[in-house]
């Protein structure tokens, strides 16, 4: 768990959300590349754009960090 020093110390335009979604809420072409799938995890930014869809919660992490985000998950 984060204390508000942790969080003070993020650049809040590098914090990103990690939250499951239900594949039949995405577009139907995403829902074509994903059958099979009933949720996977979704990455947005501050605004809530979506910058990426992928198969798990683990994944999402790792891609976040990757970029140099800084991932917090959602419920």
């Amino acid at each position: 768990m984060f204390t508000k020093q942790d969080l003070s110390q993020f650049n809040s335009d590098r914090v990103v959300y990690v939250r499951p979604v239900k594949t039949d809420e995405l577009p139907h072409d995403v829902q074509v590349e994903l059958a099979g799938l009933d949720e996977v995890y979704a990455v947005h930014n501050a605004e809530g754009e979506r910058l990426a869809v992928v198969k798990d919660r683990d994944l999402a992490f790792v891609i976040a960090r990757q970029n140099d985000l800084a991932p917090v998950a959602v419920h």
